[in-house]
């Protein structure tokens, strides 16, 4: 087993990400598919969520990515644009000093600001077939410099239907790319679009329940009455006290039901399900990753593509009635080594989905009793305690990566002929300041942005308060997000 990623011989600028995103030794399916991937081999990977596969294939392609190059070099899809946002967030971070720009595309979101964007330099895009397809039949994504196709969650792009969609993205692929392929599970349909369309690809298969189920999270299930449910289920989180908890149910109307409930008992709660705008989902996400409220309330729209460093507890108000999404849901706890816990409601009726749930993944789910009395008056105190403060996230990736950057934002763009080069023509004249410390720029129509890295922000901002660029004084502030 590898230990550290030095071996893989990376460049600085992403070796110095994975060190400030805590990134310190491989998971077992980054060690399968690092070197492999960074070798340019085709790859079949069937490895759980949660196993950190994005990092997978994410660290070797911002490591293979040339940053000069304009077009796309990078295609990643994804059946949900959760996941697309969560991709998009992992490369930008991984890829951070070497400045390689990632951008999500996905429908419900304007086409025309997606199109503005893929205009500007763009590295990496990662989006849902509908939405690719889109910008591939208007000419707005231009796939001729694409050396690299990702298609994550194989088997959930089959369920959804987008299976067709994805067979003909890939066939307006350029042929001597490198494709990846990576799903939890491989149905006959996933493998037969892997053969069609890879060459020789190398087979990596990491055990489902080799350790990623059991050896950090701890399952459990109680027996309930489906009139017992909520009582049993404020018990439990009472006796738990989680530092933060997603509580899944199997319809939006249930979702609804209990958040109206667990928020008038005055929990720091949140909703999430597909009958919310998108907007608003998108908030709901960040909310939660930022430590806003501590109880999320969702239907299995949010079991893919939510990547919180410290979920503790994971709820399973109704048991799922599709075993895979069994992996999906308790896969949100224990991750990156922490320590879960999942605890399934099951009444009577519920008996032969939770049987298919233990055969799936091959072990038998503890029984635990409901919390008595005197447990929860035990607990009452400190649960009220931590129930009104707002939740501390210790470990936010992207604040990390984020937190010696500053987004400085100019009034003048295209209209005014200014490009990149004449951004960092000027800034590396400031004394103290070098190439090195200019990430991203993006110039759109009238102004421009550009990361300032190494905590060098405010050195910049006040010099380029009194400092033309290509002859024009722009108005330059922080930018707001």
């Amino acid at each position: 087993m590898i230990k550290g990623f030095e071996e893989y011989q990376l460049s600085n600028e992403i070796s110095r990400a994975l060190k400030l995103l805590k990134y310190e030794n491989p998971t077992e399916v980054q060690s399968a598919v690092i070197p492999a991937a960074l070798k340019k081999q085709d790859l079949v990977v069937k490895s759980q969520t949660g196993s950190g596969k994005t990092a997978a294939f994410g660290i070797p392609i911002c490591e293979m990515i040339e940053w000069e190059e304009k077009k796309p070099q990078a295609l990643i899809l994804t059946p949900t644009r959760e996941l697309a946002v969560q991709v998009q967030e992992d490369i930008s971070n991984i890829g951070r000093f070497k400045r390689i720009k990632a951008l999500a595309v996905y429908g419900k979101e304007p086409f025309s600001k997606q199109k503005e964007e893929l205009k500007q330099k763009t590295h990496a895009v990662i989006g849902t077939p509908g939405r690719v397809m889109d910008h591939i039949d208007r000419g707005t994504l231009e796939l001729d410099q694409i050396r690299f196709v990702i298609i994550d969650e194989a088997d959930e792009m089959l369920n959804m239907g987008f299976i067709n969609d994805v067979e003909s993205i890939i066939n307006e692929l350029p042929s001597n790319r490198v494709t990846m392929v990576f799903s939890a599970t491989l149905p006959k349909d996933v493998e037969n679009l892997c053969y069609k369309y890879m060459k020789d690809p190398v087979n990596i298969e990491i055990a489902t329940t080799g350790g990623i189920a059991t050896d950090t999270i701890e399952h459990r299930v109680i027996e309930v009455q489906t009139e017992n449910k909520m009582e049993i289920l404020k018990d439990i989180t009472v006796v738990e006290n989680p530092d933060s908890c997603i509580i899944f149910c199997n319809t939006k109307d249930h979702v609804d039901t209990l958040f109206e409930e667990l928020d008038k008992s005055g929990y720091s709660c949140e909703k999430l399900h597909g009958g919310l705008e998108q907007e608003d989902r998108f908030g709901v996400m960040n909310g939660f990753k930022i430590g806003n409220f501590r109880y999320l309330i969702a239907t299995d729209v949010a079991a893919r593509g939510i990547d919180v460093d410290n979920v503790t507890l994971v709820i399973n108000y109704d048991v799922p009635a599709e075993k895979e999404s069994y992996v999906h849901r308790t896969g949100r706890t224990g991750r990156s080594g922490n320590k879960g816990k999942a605890i399934m409601l099951a009444t009577p009726y519920e008996g032969k989905f939770l049987k298919a749930i233990e055969k799936y993944i091959g072990f038998e789910i503890l029984q635990m009793e409901a919390p008595l009395p005197e447990e929860v008056s035990k607990g009452k105190a400190a649960f009220e305690e931590k129930i009104s403060g707002r939740r501390v996230v210790k470990n936010n990736k992207t604040a990390r990566v984020n937190k010696d950057i500053t987004k400085l934002h100019f009034n003048g763009g295209k209209k005014k002929k200014i490009r990149a080069l004449d951004f960092v023509g000027t800034i590396t004249k400031i004394p103290g300041v070098t190439a090195e410390d200019i990430g991203i720029i993006t110039i759109k129509d009238s102004m421009s942005y550009v990361d300032i890295l190494n905590g060098k922000g405010s050195l910049v901002l006040q010099a380029m308060e009194n400092t033309t660029i290509k002859g024009k004084q722009l108005r330059v502030s922080k930018a707001i997000k």
